[in-house]
């Protein structure tokens, strides 16, 4: 027989200053190197090795080799959504630069979620889509808890048939395999707002970064191109004052 979950057990390998690092780092989605993760967490690479050991044996991260060379990668995306929700509750930390002010603010305007868009421009492409009616937000009928809106208030994303007409018309690529949803949403940790996940924000995300409306910066940083702006905009009406 087996007890309650033991949340302890997690949230010390998160709880370490260094680990959380390499955790927020492995964010983006794709699969790092241990010296740019050293980088990322401020330690010698040989202190990030043992690190990185002990998240692996926790279940939080895996190792993905390629030829000699290994790389690491959040074990699931389940790891990544917690992760967003604790950043949500943390407080923020002192920004002591020009180049960490600079770049807490592009976090804040456009970056990814493991595999999917969020910041504000996340927000901004789920709002325009549930004002487009393309993905409403409807009461659930199993009646559970909203993690957003609270007791009382349960409701769900869904994508409806001209929605996916839409999307698919588009080339967002809907090909849905495997137990993920199509469609979910995380509750975006700088916005305090939902943003969309599962394989439709996957699929959206994927979408603009081979269109390069979106491009790749530092880490989980994503700039928007010129043709990206008036292409969310046109597209799918997705309001973009104030993102660069």
């Amino acid at each position: 027989m087996e007890g309650d979950a033991d949340v302890a057990a997690v949230a010390s390998l998160i709880g370490e200053p260094a680990r959380a690092a390499v955790l927020m780092a492995l964010t983006d989605g794709r699969a790092l190197a241990a010296s740019t993760l050293a980088d990322e967490a401020g330690v010698a690479p040989s202190t990030v090795s043992g690190h990185l050991s002990r998240l692996v044996d926790g279940g939080l991260v895996r190792v993905e080799a390629s030829g000699r060379h290994r790389y690491f990668r959040l074990a699931d995306p389940k790891v990544a959504d917690a992760l967003e929700v604790l950043a949500g509750l943390a407080p923020s930390r002192p920004v002591r630069s020009l180049r960490g002010a600079t770049r807490a603010e592009a976090l804040r305007a456009a970056r990814t979620c493991y595999d999917h868009l969020a910041g504000r421009l996340g927000v901004a492409v789920t709002d325009a889509l549930v004002a487009g009616r393309l993905v409403p937000v409807e009461p659930d009928p199993d009646g559970e808890q909203d993690p957003v809106l609270g007791a009382g208030r349960a409701q769900r994303y869904r994508l409806t048939p001209a929605g996916r007409d839409r999307l698919t018309g588009l080339g967002v690529a809907l090909r849905v395999t495997g137990q993920r949803p199509l469609v979910r949403y995380c509750v975006d940790w700088s916005e305090q707002r939902p943003h969309l996940a599962g394989h439709l924000g996957a699929a959206l995300l994927d979408l603009f970064l081979e269109r390069d409306w979106l491009r790749r910066g530092e880490r989980r940083i994503v700039t928007l191109t010129d043709a990206g702006r008036a292409a969310l905009a046109d597209q799918l009406g997705v309001e973009t004052a104030g993102l660069g």
